[in-house]
């Protein structure tokens, strides 16, 4: 080890241990939330408890320790200069205050170091507290960049809204609006802009986005950016700011449901069954065998010219009125029978042939035409006596 790095050593614990405890306290000054630490030097393997006051009620925090940081320029590297996985999580009372044991664990960056508690989710706030963690090796912090520095003037928001397509899944966009200037003695030409976006308790995904144009120096520009999620989010998101390495403002975001897929599922769960179920339906339908409603007939067969015929009911003479193979006289108007007086009794039997039947009505001509009556029936005793006289 140099003899400039020992020195620095040197010199950082002496001012640790002149530092009274008190000094290890971030308190609480202006409204702003503040730590204190049990002990200000401890190693690898030990615990320390952190105090916290001054905070948002009910708010989530997040307790790390980081290296190569200073209360006065914060966490310069970010979280990466810090020891996540050791981390604790600690969630404020109804005052905003809060007690929680932190386990020592050395940070991937030198010393000097700090204990860093900022809230998770909501409105961004932190604190930090100077820690010395035993062991650890101590550089000197780089030097800070001169000439132009952004800064953010006004409260960051988030403009835009869904449309249909973000209830049907559509990845949501908004536009992160704010209001920065540059507080350097140089202008910022084409700053270069970090946005993430963060879900929960999970670490933001940082994405870099240039902005165009130079910021004077004392002047200030209004900047927007776009920012955009993954296709079917929903849920509480936050959509971080950095810029030089550090964050510059926290804005949360409200992200609705996509009931429109949930309708669709429940749609498709739906249908498809009721068509699977009414194909099936038809198939079994075609292939059952079908069931005779009333008696099979019997058919007869016909051979290629061959003619059956079949014999026709016998007919009593008096319906028979055409000879067979003839065609059928058309049906004529019967006259109305005739009453005639009752024959007189005779002695003798008259002869009736049992052949014959007397029409009582006019005959029919095999051409349709009406005929004259015939009295074919026999010579009654009336007839014979006006006979005898002629």
């Amino acid at each position: 080890m140099s003899v400039k790095v020992r020195m620095a050593a040197l010199g950082a614990a002496l001012a640790l241990v002149l530092v009274p405890a008190v000094g290890t306290a971030a308190v609480a000054a202006d409204g702003k939330p503040g730590v204190r630490l049990s002990a200000s030097q401890a190693g690898t393997g030990g615990s320390i408890t952190v105090t916290g006051s001054g905070w948002r009620p009910k708010a989530l925090l997040m307790m790390l320790i980081c290296g190569q940081s200073v209360p006065s320029r914060g966490v310069i590297g970010g979280t990466n200069s810090c020891a996540n996985a050791d981390g604790r999580a600690v969630t404020t009372d109804a005052k905003g205050d809060f007690s929680k044991r932190l386990p020592v664990a050395e940070p991937p960056k030198p010393c000097p170091c700090v204990v860093h508690v900022a809230t998770v989710t909501g409105e961004k706030a932190e604190a930090d507290a100077i820690f010395m963690v035993a062991g650890h090796s101590v550089e000197p912090l780089p030097k800070e960049e001169s000439g132009g520095r952004l800064s953010v003037l006004t409260d960051t928001r988030l403009d835009g809204s869904d449309g249909l397509l973000t209830w049907f899944g559509s990845p949501p966009s908004r536009t992160l609006v704010f209001t920065v200037g540059n507080v350097g003695t140089a202008p910022v030409k084409n700053p270069l802009f970090q946005v993430g976006t963060s879900h929960g308790v999970f670490a933001p995904q940082w994405e870099e986005q240039q902005w165009r144009g130079t910021i004077a120096p004392g002047r200030k520009a209004q900047i927007k950016l776009p920012v955009e999620l993954s296709a079917g989010a929903h849920g509480d998101y936050s959509v971080s700011l950095k810029y030089g390495g550090k964050v510059l403002a926290e804005q949360p975001w409200g992200v609705g449901r996509p009931w429109g897929v949930t309708v669709f599922w429940i749609l498709l769960c739906l249908v498809v069954p009721a068509a699977v179920f009414r194909a099936g339906m038809a198939v079994v339908d075609r292939v059952r065998p079908r069931r005779s409603t009333g008696r099979a007939r019997r058919r007869v067969p016909r051979l290629p010219g061959l003619v059956l015929r079949l014999p026709r009911p016998a007919l009593s003479p008096a319906s028979d009125d055409t000879a067979p193979g003839r065609p059928a006289a058309p049906k004529t108007r019967k006259a109305p029978k005739r009453r005639t007086a009752p024959a007189a009794s005779s002695n003798s039997t008259n002869p009736t042939l049992p052949w014959f039947t007397p029409d009582n009505g006019p005959e029919t001509a095999a051409n349709g035409q009406l005929s004259a009556p015939q009295d074919n029936s026999p010579t009654t005793r009336t007839s014979q006596t006006r006979k005898g006289h002629t």
